[in-house]
Protein backbone atom coordinates (compact mmCIF):
# COMPACT_ATOMS: atom_id res chain seq x y z
CA UNK A 1 0.00 0.00 0.00
CA UNK A 2 1.09 3.76 -1.00
CA UNK A 3 2.38 6.06 1.72
CA UNK A 4 0.43 9.20 1.16
CA UNK A 5 1.73 12.28 1.38
CA UNK A 6 1.09 15.96 2.64
CA UNK A 7 0.99 17.26 -0.97
CA UNK A 8 -2.33 15.22 -1.80
CA UNK A 9 -4.27 16.65 1.25
CA UNK A 10 -3.31 19.87 0.45
CA UNK A 11 -5.56 21.23 -2.20
CA UNK A 12 -8.59 19.71 0.36
CA UNK A 13 -6.88 21.76 3.22
CA UNK A 14 -6.45 24.66 1.02
CA UNK A 15 -10.63 24.46 0.07
CA UNK A 16 -11.79 23.85 3.63
CA UNK A 17 -9.87 26.76 4.80
CA UNK A 18 -11.39 29.04 1.77
CA UNK A 19 -14.87 27.49 2.66
CA UNK A 20 -14.69 28.53 6.84
CA UNK A 21 -13.06 32.16 5.69
CA UNK A 22 -16.16 32.79 3.09
CA UNK A 23 -18.34 31.26 5.41
CA UNK A 24 -17.62 34.11 8.39
CA UNK A 25 -17.67 36.62 5.59
CA UNK A 26 -21.13 35.84 4.65
CA UNK A 27 -22.36 35.67 7.87
CA UNK A 28 -21.53 39.15 8.89
CA UNK A 29 -24.23 41.52 9.41
CA UNK A 30 -23.20 44.45 7.68
CA UNK A 31 -26.13 46.58 9.79
CA UNK A 32 -23.95 45.81 13.22
CA UNK A 33 -20.80 47.63 11.44
CA UNK A 34 -19.46 49.77 14.66
CA UNK A 35 -19.17 53.12 14.19
CA UNK A 36 -16.37 55.47 15.98
CA UNK A 37 -19.41 58.44 16.84
CA UNK A 38 -21.57 56.46 19.16
CA UNK A 39 -21.47 57.96 22.62
CA UNK A 40 -19.48 60.89 20.70
CA UNK A 41 -20.95 64.41 20.53
CA UNK A 42 -22.21 65.20 16.75
CA UNK A 43 -19.68 65.60 14.30
CA UNK A 44 -18.87 69.22 13.20
CA UNK A 45 -20.25 70.42 9.91
CA UNK A 46 -21.84 72.60 8.16
CA UNK A 47 -23.73 72.73 4.88
CA UNK A 48 -26.38 74.84 2.45
CA UNK A 49 -30.36 73.44 2.82
CA UNK A 50 -32.41 72.07 0.20
CA UNK A 51 -35.35 73.87 0.73
CA UNK A 52 -34.30 77.26 2.09
CA UNK A 53 -32.38 78.92 0.09
CA UNK A 54 -29.43 80.92 1.48
CA UNK A 55 -29.91 78.82 4.72
CA UNK A 56 -27.59 76.72 6.67
CA UNK A 57 -27.64 73.41 8.25
CA UNK A 58 -25.15 72.35 10.73
CA UNK A 59 -24.17 70.91 14.10
CA UNK A 60 -26.01 73.93 15.85
CA UNK A 61 -29.12 72.73 14.49
CA UNK A 62 -29.24 69.41 15.79
CA UNK A 63 -27.56 70.76 19.05
CA UNK A 64 -31.10 72.65 19.44
CA UNK A 65 -32.99 68.89 19.65
CA UNK A 66 -33.37 67.16 22.91
CA UNK A 67 -33.87 64.24 20.35
CA UNK A 68 -32.81 64.00 16.49
CA UNK A 69 -32.89 61.31 14.08
CA UNK A 70 -30.59 62.05 10.89
CA UNK A 71 -31.10 60.33 7.71
CA UNK A 72 -28.54 60.47 5.01
CA UNK A 73 -30.33 60.05 1.74
CA UNK A 74 -30.24 60.01 -1.84
CA UNK A 75 -33.22 59.93 -4.75
CA UNK A 76 -31.17 58.02 -7.11
CA UNK A 77 -30.76 55.22 -3.91
CA UNK A 78 -33.75 52.82 -4.34
CA UNK A 79 -33.51 51.53 -0.37
CA UNK A 80 -33.56 55.23 0.33
CA UNK A 81 -37.22 55.45 -1.39
CA UNK A 82 -38.52 52.11 0.03
CA UNK A 83 -37.41 53.47 4.04
CA UNK A 84 -39.47 56.87 3.38
CA UNK A 85 -42.47 55.85 4.22
CA UNK A 86 -41.37 54.83 8.04
CA UNK A 87 -39.61 58.23 7.96
CA UNK A 88 -43.03 60.09 7.38
CA UNK A 89 -44.38 57.98 10.12
CA UNK A 90 -40.98 58.93 12.61
CA UNK A 91 -41.73 62.39 11.69
CA UNK A 92 -45.47 62.36 13.67
CA UNK A 93 -43.85 61.58 16.85
CA UNK A 94 -43.89 63.92 19.13
CA UNK A 95 -40.21 65.13 20.60
CA UNK A 96 -38.07 63.84 17.95
CA UNK A 97 -36.74 65.71 14.97
CA UNK A 98 -35.87 64.64 11.39
CA UNK A 99 -32.58 65.98 9.71
CA UNK A 100 -32.03 64.77 6.02
CA UNK A 101 -28.47 64.88 4.41
CA UNK A 102 -28.87 64.85 0.82
CA UNK A 103 -26.04 62.52 -0.45
CA UNK A 104 -23.99 63.79 -3.93
CA UNK A 105 -27.27 64.85 -5.68
CA UNK A 106 -28.80 67.07 -7.95
CA UNK A 107 -30.74 69.47 -6.63
CA UNK A 108 -33.24 68.73 -9.26
CA UNK A 109 -33.59 65.37 -8.29
CA UNK A 110 -33.82 65.55 -4.39
CA UNK A 111 -36.61 68.42 -4.87
CA UNK A 112 -38.64 65.76 -6.93
CA UNK A 113 -38.21 62.71 -4.51
CA UNK A 114 -39.43 64.95 -1.56
CA UNK A 115 -42.02 66.60 -3.09
CA UNK A 116 -43.34 63.36 -4.90
CA UNK A 117 -43.15 61.33 -1.40
CA UNK A 118 -43.39 64.36 1.38
CA UNK A 119 -41.18 65.85 3.24
CA UNK A 120 -40.06 64.03 6.75
CA UNK A 121 -37.66 66.21 8.16
CA UNK A 122 -37.06 69.50 9.95
CA UNK A 123 -34.30 70.52 7.56
CA UNK A 124 -32.30 69.10 4.70
CA UNK A 125 -28.64 69.56 4.35
CA UNK A 126 -27.32 69.17 0.79
CA UNK A 127 -23.72 67.43 0.62
CA UNK A 128 -22.64 67.73 -3.03
CA UNK A 129 -19.26 66.36 -2.71
CA UNK A 130 -19.87 63.71 0.29
CA UNK A 131 -17.46 65.70 2.76
CA UNK A 132 -19.97 66.35 5.38
CA UNK A 133 -21.33 62.68 5.04
CA UNK A 134 -17.57 61.09 5.61
CA UNK A 135 -17.65 63.30 9.13
CA UNK A 136 -20.37 61.17 10.30
CA UNK A 137 -18.80 58.31 9.00
CA UNK A 138 -21.34 57.80 6.36
CA UNK A 139 -20.09 54.02 4.37
CA UNK A 140 -22.99 54.66 1.90
CA UNK A 141 -27.11 55.19 1.54
CA UNK A 142 -29.28 55.51 3.34
CA UNK A 143 -27.87 55.40 6.71
CA UNK A 144 -29.15 56.65 9.41
CA UNK A 145 -28.37 58.33 13.36
CA UNK A 146 -30.03 58.84 16.45
CA UNK A 147 -28.92 61.91 18.91
CA UNK A 148 -29.90 62.35 21.97
CA UNK A 149 -28.62 65.49 23.58
CA UNK A 150 -25.98 66.21 21.02
CA UNK A 151 -24.47 62.93 21.40
CA UNK A 152 -25.04 60.18 18.82
CA UNK A 153 -26.31 56.65 20.75
CA UNK A 154 -27.31 54.66 17.41
CA UNK A 155 -26.31 54.38 13.77
CA UNK A 156 -28.57 52.20 11.65
CA UNK A 157 -26.72 50.87 7.86
CA UNK A 158 -29.38 50.62 4.99
CA UNK A 159 -33.02 51.05 5.20
CA UNK A 160 -35.01 50.94 7.91
CA UNK A 161 -37.68 48.21 7.60
CA UNK A 162 -40.61 47.88 9.84
CA UNK A 163 -40.07 45.22 11.84
CA UNK A 164 -36.21 46.94 12.68
CA UNK A 165 -38.39 50.05 13.31
CA UNK A 166 -40.69 47.96 15.72
CA UNK A 167 -37.38 46.13 17.33
CA UNK A 168 -34.89 48.74 17.26
CA UNK A 169 -35.46 52.10 16.18
CA UNK A 170 -39.24 52.32 18.82
CA UNK A 171 -37.22 51.26 21.66
CA UNK A 172 -34.69 53.26 21.48
CA UNK A 173 -37.01 55.96 20.89
CA UNK A 174 -39.13 55.24 23.80
CA UNK A 175 -36.05 55.06 26.04
CA UNK A 176 -35.16 58.23 25.52
CA UNK A 177 -38.59 60.56 24.17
Amino acid sequence: MKQLKFKHFLPVIITIVLLVFFYQLLNKDVTKLSSQLIEKPVPTFNMSTLLEEGQSFSTSDILKSDVALVNIWASWCIPCRSEHEILMLLSRMEGLDLYGINYKDKNESALNFIKTLGNPFKKIGVDRNGRSSMVWGVYGVPETFIVHKGTVIYKHIGPIHMNELEEIILPILGDIL
